[in-house]
Formats: structure tokens, C-alpha cells, sequence
């Protein structure tokens, strides 16, 4: 049987391969909006699901293909669920336009000084439509308790990952191998609940 395509709202290598590995049992193929020419979209909306539901529009209409997009961040609770939608432009500035991981690292350090509340989460949320004008879309939630440090530990992931701190299992997200992390993570709990909608959907 022909795999059917599906055009993922990223140029994330990392995610590609993962939503492949998933997706291919399922007679999917992934593949990323920039191979076809799709550039990103904006991400103006205060929430996941809205930016999610507008990058999945936005790569359905272009690519006239199924659409998945994946709208990520953590909230940490002593900064009022900041940096949230705007965590992989937390450090940005008229310094710094395009701030690295480091950058966004090192603020979210520095806000947290003295502070006694170190509870925060990470949130995935995943969209998955027919079309561009598809009603009726996906959507998969996924969140991820944990703890922010004052200092980063391990060298494996990105993002927010060497900070984020994991109680239960005595270690940081970078500390952890990739098996590891998608069987706890936001994201992994956000597709494999995706994964039992999707037979739904698809007829």
C-alpha cells in the first residue's frame, strides 16, 4: 500500500524522524514543510492550540497535503506560566534577534535568582488536519512535571532540557537518552495519544 503524505508544520530533523518512525506503520510518510518550499508561519496567538491549529493551516494550503503541527513550550509557575508560547524567543532583543538555547537558558536563570519555586512544565500540543478548511481537527495534549535547577546538567536534548529537572526519576531531561524521554515526555504523551485518534480520522 502507497504511503500517504503528510506535510509536518517543522523543519525540526529531530521531529521528522521521530513522527516518521511512528507514522510509517500507520501508511504515512513525513515530511517536512521546508522540502517543499513551505516557509514558517507566524505564531502570533497567546496559546499552543491556536498556534498549533494556524502552522497547520498554514502547511495544508500550501502544500494542498495533510497537516501536522507541533506548538511546544515550558511554563514555569513562579513566572506566571512564562515563557509558555514564547520559549524559543524567550531571550530575544534588539541584541539578540535570534536568541540560542544558551541565551533562552541563561534568562530563564536569571529570573529564577532567589526564588524558592522551581515547579514548572513543559506542554506539547499537537494538530493533525485533513485539509485546510478541515473543521474538525486533531488536537493532543501532552504536559510533563518537573523541576527547574539553578545551574544546567547533561548535554543530551535542547531547548530547556539541561534546566528541566525530573523528581521521579532523579535526573534532567538532558540526562536522559532519546528512548528514555519520548516514553515520559510531553511530546511522546502527545502523539501516542494522537496515534489512537488518527485510525478515527482516516478512513
Amino acid at each position: 500500500m502507497p504511503q500517504r503524505k503528510i506535510v509536518l508544520a517543522s523543519n525540526n530533523a529531530g521531529k521528522v524522524q521521530e513522527f516518521n518512525t511512528l507514522l510509517t506503520p500507520l501508511g504515512f510518510e513525513v515530511i517536512p514543510q521546508g522540502l517543499l518550499g513551505i516557509p514558517s508561519c507566524e505564531e502570533p496567538f497567546p496559546t499552543f492550540i491556536e498556534n498549533a491549529i494556524a502552522k497547520a493551516r498554514h502547511a495544508s494550503k500550501l502544500s494542498g497535503l495533510p497537516a501536522l503541527a507541533d506548538d511546544s513550550g515550558i511554563c514555569v509557575d513562579a513566572l506566571g506560566g512564562l515563557p509558555g508560547v514564547l520559549s524559543a524567543r524567550f531571550a530575544l532583543s534588539d541584541q539578540k534577534r535570534d536568541p540560542s538555547d544558551a541565551d533562552n537558558n541563561a534568562l530563564l536563570i536569571q529570573k529564577l535568582l532567589e526564588c524558592a519555586q522551581r515547579q514548572a512544565h513543559f506542554t506539547c500540543t499537537l494538530v493533525f488536519l485533513e485539509s485546510e478548511v478541515d473543521p474538525e481537527p486533531l488536537i493532543s495534549v501532552g504536559h510533563w512535571y518537573g523541576e527547574i535547577l539553578e545551574n544546567p546538567q547533561g548535554s543530551s536534548g535542547f531547548g530547556y532540557d539541561p534546566l528541566f529537572w525530573v523528581p521521579e526519576l532523579q535526573k534532567t531531561a538532558a540526562q536522559m537518552s532519546s528512548e528514555e524521554k519520548n516514553q515520559v515526555s510531553h511530546r511522546g504523551q502527545a502523539l501516542r495519544h494522537l496515534l489512537t485518534q488518527l485510525p478515527k480520522k482516516i478512513v
